[in-house]
């Protein structure tokens, strides 16, 4: 597989890549083991969407991650485990050994009768376990639905009954910082809920604190892993069979089950893994995301193992025990490529520029940013601090939806540019739309970002709802799929992410639907009605700014504010808590009802001289009160 490694190589493979793509994949494609060769490389139709890659192939995923590199690297360390508390060991794997691991619990899932096609929801912290498990799962056939672990009750609910998933894998526990947080208990509320689908609970003891077990339903991890064998066949797998279900927000109240499947999605992550962080034989790899999202999917597991890379996975948080953890962990495994979110670097920043300068950061060569654009200041301060003005740093712009990277810089052959995603990697085609569809020839321009040509990792599905599919990324523009960002472009074809132009909110990287927040605050009994908009935040690149229309009876405002962050707690998690909440007495509405959310954006926002013509709303005076009374 090819690994890029000037602007004329880039130039060269790009324009390959643009004019015979299914020759340049079929190319890539070629490096890994298939039992049996595509009949046709690709086969699409945007406007349905059906999208296919090596068509009539048929391979396994992990026999790619795994087996085929035994021969040369089975000695070689595959998986780094750092624990919450840096006191207690780190665990490492061999490719070797995680291939045992992983063949005893594919055993084990077979054992508990599950086959082929099932899906099995994991809602587990970062540990190695979770690694392991969604690995057996694709060694066997079955379909992972990874849910990050700090989802409540009902959110993960309303995900195991969409996917009616057969199976839960959990933790007794999480270690997060200095909590514990339970996992089993959220398991349990969640399984009340009408998850009947659910035939069998595999609980893994992670801190060994005491949780309620269901006879007949729930078994532990070690128990069911204990006389496996350490080998199992892999399951024979079409190029287009489903390999994992993700559920990212949308702007209506339901999650989207993101469909990724099997063939395209190894090829892909593979090479975008390899050219983005310039990986090399022995370096040692980080990300810092959890394998609740699709970073954590194709960056912290596929990618790197597919490559034959060593990955890491951490539990806990950046400034646990102190903001010197991550700079701690750099300097003990020789980390030479460091992967983590624009919002851990601002949170290090305000703890003080002197923490990276206790630890050695020599070997870093690569520094990558994910899941916002990233602001001038926190790159500034990375590049000066950790990268010390040495390591390119890759701003990458990708999607749940796009299963890779697909725009970013690669380091030594494209320049860097602060807040700037750069270029897109060989075989995406973006391109720059008006509001009306038409393509935006020009080279320095504003525009919606559209995607013109299919790339291997692409979403093929919404799980069980293939017209939403449709609706929410194809039908847009003809025969493009619309990513939902707005973009600029500079005059030298860099791209630069302006933002969602739905009403997506991007908190510290985490994509939260307006409409789930909305409908988890209308639950509460004072609140008749709700706006929520994000607005920008220093940390979390954004905030969540909720309006709200109470029925007069809130009179202690502090107290309400709890029983709201209860609240959308229990029905999300916290992770989409408002971070402000003012009170209104109206919203503003277009004459047809629709709430004008982009005035609200722009006054919590504090650009209240911009506001554009309000005098055609239904209720123009609104707008005052508004922002009279901003928090």
């Amino acid at each position: 597989m090819n690994r890029i490694t000037s602007a004329a190589e880039y130039k060269k493979t790009y324009k390959a890549s643009v004019d015979n793509p299914e020759k340049f994949w079929a190319t890539q494609a070629k490096t890994f083991k298939w039992k049996k060769k595509w009949k046709k490389v690709l086969d699409w139709d945007f406007r349905k969407p059906d999208v296919k890659w090596f068509v009539g192939g048929k391979l396994n995923i992990t026999e790619n991650c795994l087996d085929r590199h035994l021969k040369k690297r089975g000695d070689q360390t595959a998986l780094i485990w750092e624990p919450n508390d840096p006191s207690r060991p780190y665990k490492s794997y061999t490719y070797k050994a995680l291939h045992k691991e992983v063949c005893k619990f594919a055993n084990a899932l077979k054992k508990n009768g599950i086959k082929k096609g099932d899906r099995i929801c994991f809602y587990m912290p970062m540990v190695p376990e979770l690694a392991i498990g969604v690995l057996a799962c694709a060694r066997i056939g079955a379909i992972h639905s990874v849910v990050f672990a700090g989802f409540s009750a009902t959110a993960l609910a309303d995900r195991i009954k969409d996917a009616t998933c057969k199976m839960v894998i959990c933790s007794d526990y999480n270690s997060r910082g200095a909590k514990n947080i339970p996992v089993k208990k959220v398991v349990d509320e969640a399984l009340k809920k009408g998850c009947k689908s659910v035939k069998t609970v595999i609980v893994h003891e992670n801190t060994g604190d005491k949780v309620t077990m269901k006879r007949g339903r729930d078994k532990w991890w070690h128990n069911v892993t204990k006389d496996q064998k350490g080998n199992c066949k892999p399951t024979v797998m079409d190029s287009e069979d489903e390999l994992f279900i993700l559920y990212t927000s949308g702007s209506t109240g339901k999650p989207k089950g993101v469909v990724h499947t099997c063939g395209g999605y190894m090829v892909y992550t593979s090479y975008s893994f390899k050219n983005v962080f310039a990986y090399e034989d022995n370096d040692v790899y980080w990300c810092t995301a959890d394998i609740g999202w699709i970073t954590g999917h194709s960056y912290i597991i596929y990618g790197p193992l597919l490559s034959g890379a060593t990955t890491i996975m951490s539990e806990g948080v950046p400034t646990y025990p102190d903001a010197g953890r991550f700079w701690h962990i750099c300097e003990k495994h020789k980390v030479n490529q460091f992967y983590t979110a624009p919002t851990a670097i601002r949170a290090l920043m305000a703890q003080g520029d002197h923490w990276p300068s206790h630890y050695d950061l020599s070997n870093l060569k690569v520094l990558g940013t994910v899941g916002e654009p990233i602001n001038e200041e926190a790159w500034q301060w990375y590049n000066k601090f950790i990268g010390k003005g040495k390591c390119p740093i890759v701003d990458t712009w990708w999607q749940t939806e796009t299963g890779g990277i697909m725009i970013s810089p690669i380091p030594n052959a494209l320049k860097t540019k602060p807040c700037y995603a750069t270029h897109p990697l060989p075989g995406i085609q973006p391109c720059l739309v008006t509001p009306e569809g038409k393509e935006i020839k020009k080279k320095k321009a504003e525009g919606l970002l559209c995607i013109k040509y299919p790339w291997p990792s692409m979403i093929r599905t919404t799980y069980g709802d293939h017209e939403r599919c449709r609706q929410v990324y194809f039908s847009a523009f003809d025969n493009m799929y619309f990513t939902g960002d707005g973009a600029r472009r500079d005059s030298d074809g860099s791209y630069r992410i302006i933002g969602r132009v739905d009403d997506v909110i991007n908190v510290s990287g985490h994509r939260i639907g307006t409409a789930e927040v909305e409908n988890a605050i209308n639950e509460h009994d004072n609140i008749i009605e709700s706006a929520v908009v994000g607005y920008p935040h220093a940390i979390k690149g954004q905030g969540i700014y909720a309006y709200v229309i109470t029925d007069g009876k809130v009179k202690d405002k502090a107290k309400f504010k709890k029983e709201l962050d209860a609240v959308v707690r229990k029905f999300i998690g916290p992770i989409a808590k408002p971070d402000k909440v003012q009170l209104v007495s109206g919203l503003p509405k277009t004459r047809s009802g629709k709430i004008m959310r982009r005035i609200l954006r722009k006054i919590a926002s504090g650009d209240t001289k911009n506001l554009g013509d309000i005098s055609t709303l239904l209720n123009p005076d609104v707008v005052k009160e508004v922002i009279k009374g901003k928090v």
